[in-house]
């Protein structure tokens, strides 16, 4: 014997709820999954990006402001943050990366960069500055030295002392000498570290000076005010051949020292003196991010003045030459900087946003779907007990008695909470509530005239 349908509906009343249960936790999962990518998508995004910078020697003035730079970009919670790796100088700076074991390297463009080396800002310009005992006393001596040194060319046959133990200098001076037709080996250099400048304005010995600095730089302030006052008042050598210095060797500048420069009273120099320039950088490889030069370099110049009254020597930096035929062309990611052609949020990552828009519509058709799929036999219950109600009210039309119509009202409830439930589950949608319910009107209409039937023939 057939299962009643109310039997048949309380059967299957459980596992219609389970499968609502399980919809409901596949929605929500996925809801989590997609949290979780768009937390994880959103992190990476916005986390702080380090770049690894090499400097050295250790307790130098670029160490010092590379540190200074590092602590300020990590107070101020910046995007992009450094890293400092110490080295024992711009050589090794630039071989660290050379081999990929630094992202930024501070060192002077006149040394061998990596191939693929582009500049990104200019930490300081130097200026070469030579100088010799001119002849006239110094202050408070009645003797007068003799002058061995009055102009480049007499440089040979003599000893030259230069300011710092670095190879650079005394490879720049060689280009000097050269290219002002002296032979370098007819040159006695003797390099001097910073600390024995002292040392080397008293060496009778030495005849010319040489220092490689900006012009503010109190190392070769000092070492001309010693050398003054040991050896009397000074003498400055022009370079008068800046110009076949800069073709021949781009890395080079032509530059000008101004009257007054490293003293005013008396005059040092007393005139404008021709010379050449070399820039200490900060550069990268032309593979490094774009978005993160850029950064960096924005970076670097809201803080600059900042920066120059802890460290004056901050007040140096400056920005590259970003054209195209320079020597050392600038990084793309500091010209779009500097050029003001960096792109907008929108530009940079508009094929991410157009794609997560793809995806999340891709999402929303196959959530769809697969809504659509997993309520297939709930849509199938609620119009069999749709179905189910017409039918009890062709069959109410015909009750035998009110006991027999309240057997089938009892159904029709049993059927209502189980609708209502579904609805409530959002298994069924609300036009299909709206003909269930212009079913349970017929139903309650027929009811209620077969009650009317009976009462009259009772």
């Amino acid at each position: 014997m057939d299962a009643s349908p109310e039997l048949q509906q309380q059967n299957t009343t459980p596992l219609l709820r389970k499968r609502r249960k399980r919809f409901w936790f596949y929605i929500l999962f996925a809801g989590i999954a997609v949290f979780v990518a768009a937390a994880g998508a959103l992190y990476f995004a916005l986390r702080p990006e380090t770049l690894r910078i090499a400097v050295g020697p250790s307790n130098s003035d670029d160490q010092k402001l590379i540190q200074a730079l590092a602590a300020t970009f990590a107070r101020q919670r910046t995007a992009v943050r450094l890293a400092p790796i110490p080295t024992d100088g711009p050589a090794e700076s630039l071989a660290l990366l050379g081999a990929d074991k630094a992202d930024l390297a501070v060192a002077r463009a006149d040394l061998d960069m990596p191939a693929d080396a582009q500049s990104v800002a200019i930490l300081r310009k130097n200026v070469v500055v030579l100088w010799s005992p001119s002849g006239l006393p110094a202050k408070g001596s009645k003797k007068a030295p003799t002058p061995k040194i009055k102009t480049l060319e007499d440089l040979a046959g003599h000893r030259l002392g230069v300011i710092g133990t670095t190879k650079a200098n005394v490879t720049l001076l060689r280009v000097i000498l050269r290219e002002s037709g002296i032979n370098p080996e007819k040159v006695a250099v003797v390099q001097f570290s910073i600390q024995k400048i002292n040392e080397m304005a008293r060496d009778k010995s030495i005849d010319a000076f040489m220092s490689v600095g900006p012009l503010d730089s109190k190392i070769t302030s000092e070492a001309i005010a010693d050398t003054a006052h040991e050896r009397g008042e000074l003498k400055f050598l022009p370079i008068d051949v800046t110009d076949a210095i800069v073709q021949k060797f781009p890395a080079y500048q032509s530059e000008e020292i101004p009257g007054s420069t490293f003293n005013s009273s008396p005059a040092r120099p007393d005139d404008k003196i021709e010379t050449v320039g070399v820039n200490h950088l900060i550069v990268a490889r032309r593979e490094l991010s774009e978005t993160a030069v850029g950064a960096f370099t924005r970076q670097l110049f809201s803080v600059r003045q900042a920066l120059a009254r802890e460290l004056p020597g901050a007040g140096n930096i400056a920005t590259p030459d970003t054209d195209k035929d320079a020597a050392l062309p600038a990084h793309r990611g500091a010209a779009a900087y500097i050029d003001g052609t960096e792109r907008t949020f929108l530009e940079k990552y508009s094929d991410f946003i157009w794609g997560g828009l793809l995806l999340l519509s891709g999402l929303g058709s196959a959530g769809a779907w697969f809504r659509s799929y997993l309520r297939r036999d709930e849509k199938a219950k609620s119009v069999a007990l749709r179905d189910r109600v017409l039918a009890l009210s062709a069959m109410a039309r015909d009750g035998k008695s009110t006991g027999h119509l309240r057997d089938m009202q009892r159904e029709v409830d049993a059927i209502i909470r189980e609708t209502l439930e579904a609805y409530d589950d959002g298994a069924i949608e609300e036009g299909d509530l709206s003909a269930f319910g212009l079913a349970l009107e017929q139903f309650h209409r027929a009811v209620a005239d077969r009650h009317e039937a009976l009462d009259e023939a009772g």
